[in-house]
């Protein structure tokens, strides 16, 4: 498979672009310029293209040939970042390609998620201090992700939890709303989120699902387990 990771250079692109090379799937690479170097390890396996993710030429010449796209959706600054991005992979990526998007749980795709008051007010805090100094706009990756699920595109929206750095634990375990027991723990290696990706790419049973991640070795996930067992 012709795999196109959009924000390779990332810590989470990073991870998906050694899944990818893995699994034997021939990968290119999108990231800002001046993050290219960031791919070195790479540079002798992978094709890199720079530029802007949200630039409809660089990711056009991109995804041409693709079978599957990866795509982390940063909402970096306020000037639709993340919905640019989107739209240029919904639009351009070839008809029947795999399209797999990484966000967090604060994505409702139906309005059934249930979140911690906690959650809730931290999400509130950040959303008004990144946009009030232009960091980040989190309204952007809503809009983006409602984009997508408007699409008819062979799409999945990856909702990962808190992440971690650390030894991978296997495939996460996952359901379609926050506020499942099993995802209780709020805690997922990140190269493990990175391995959820690749290996959705394969999964069609998540076409057009927005599965929530967590650990399989958090307590929540083995808790689930222990009592599935029983």
């Amino acid at each position: 498979m012709k795999v196109c990771i959009i924000g390779a250079s990332g810590k989470l692109g990073r991870y998906m672009v050694q899944h990818a090379l893995d699994h034997g799937h021939e990968v290119v690479g999108v990231c800002r310029a001046q993050s290219v170097p960031k791919l070195d390890a790479f540079k002798d396996r992978i094709t890199v293209i720079p530029g802007a993710t949200n630039d409809r030429d660089v990711i056009g010449r991109a995804v041409a040939g693709c079978d599957g796209v990866l795509t982390v959706l940063v909402p970096w600054g306020v000037q639709g970042y993340s919905t640019g991005t989107a739209q240029a992979v919904l639009d351009l990526a070839p008809p029947g390609a795999r399209l797999v998007f990484s966000c967090g749980w604060h994505i409702s795709r139906d309005g059934q998620d249930v979140y911690p008051l906690a959650f809730l007010a931290m999400l509130k805090v950040f959303t008004w201090v990144a946009r009030l100094t232009r960091f980040a706009d989190v309204d952007d990756q809503v809009e983006a992700c409602r984009r997508i699920f408007a699409s008819d595109t062979r799409w999945t929206v990856v909702r990962g939890s808190s992440l971690e750095e650390g030894a991978s634990q296997g495939l996460p375990v996952w359901s379609l709303h926050v506020g499942d027991p099993v995802l209780r723990s709020d805690r997922t290696r990140r190269t493990d989120f990175a391995l959820f990706m690749v290996e959705a790419l394969g999964d069609d049973t998540l076409v057009h699902e927005a599965p929530a991640i967590v650990g399989r070795n958090t307590s929540s996930a083995i808790g689930f387990a222990d009592s599935r067992a029983r």
